[in-house]
């Protein structure tokens, strides 16, 4: 009993930053959300008003369903390409540490910064991405004039700045591997393959649930790129829910823009709550 005690007494300026820093701006955006909250309105209590509007929100679903699929494409191409870049750099070879430091470029640049860098490249007519297209088939794409088009470019941003975060959190699980595992395996004879899904992926589980939970909250909570290189076009189909919301605020909405960011929060809510279901670290702290 003693060592609950002690445990709680430890934990509990933790709690008390937790408390402060993350649960009440929540609770205190709720609150927001109840009330029809518009600069040039008096307030008013409307209770689940606004949650009854966003459910006739075709916009809302609109950008709920393309922040959904940002985040399905994006993150699953960033954990294969990470794991595989992980598995490159766990590797001994001359100039590991220098290409350790170079993976990392792509995160140590400013998202906004990134972003711009990479709507110059789609640009139609002076872009890179265009000048390399138009020496192979003759002719230039029009990124950003299709919602196939710009959710690809979208995509393909978000990927290269962040597989490195991915690649360095993969990289720290395979340090703990041990090597005493894979000298066994050769000895029985198991290949590459077999040492990669029998060995390696199942060790580091825990540390890829880790990586997935960090990258699909990122990803749900997109702003920066979509607000940089499409600001939501064309015709609101590369709009995420944190743009959307952000627009509401703009208009001076704050009761219906902090209703979107509640929804926002729930769903990653949600899905991280499956993660650690899935990841079952409970059993792995027992």
């Amino acid at each position: 009993m003693k060592r609950l005690k002690d445990i709680y007494i430890f934990i509990l300026p933790l709690i008390l930053f937790i408390g402060a820093f993350s649960l009440l701006p929540v609770i205190g955006t709720f609150w927001i959300s109840l009330w029809r909250d518009v600069s040039f309105l008096p307030g008013k209590f409307i209770g689940l008003g606004n949650y009854l509007r966003i459910l006739k929100d075709i916009q809302f679903l609109q950008s709920l369903i393309f922040t959904l699929l940002f985040s399905l494409f994006s993150v699953a191409i960033e954990m294969i390409i990470g794991v595989i870049v992980a598995l490159v750099l766990n590797e001994k070879f001359t100039g590991r540490g220098i290409m350790r430091g170079v993976s990392l470029l792509p995160w140590a640049i400013p998202s906004v910064i990134g972003a711009r860098i990479w709507q110059l490249i789609y640009r139609y007519d002076f872009g890179l991405a265009n000048y390399l297209i138009r020496n192979i088939t003759g002719s230039s794409i029009n990124w950003f004039g299709s919602s196939i088009g710009a959710f690809s470019a979208l995509v393909f941003s978000d990927v290269w700045r962040t597989t490195p975060f991915v690649a360095i959190i993969i990289l720290a699980g395979l340090q703990t591997v041990p090597e005493e595992l894979y000298e066994q395996s050769k000895i029985d004879g198991a290949n590459i393959f077999q040492r990669l899904f029998k060995i390696t992926l199942p060790v580091i589980k825990p540390i890829i649930i880790v990586a997935l939970l960090f990258r699909t909250i990122d990803a749900l909570r997109v702003f920066d790129i979509i607000y940089v290189i499409t600001g939501g076009g064309p015709g609101g189909s590369t709009s995420s829910i944190s743009l959307y919301s952000y627009k509401y605020f703009l208009l001076g909405d704050f009761g219906y823009g902090s209703t979107i960011s509640i929804i926002l929060f729930f769903i990653a809510f949600i899905i991280a709550l499956t993660y650690f279901k899935i990841g079952k670290f409970r059993e792995v702290a027992q």
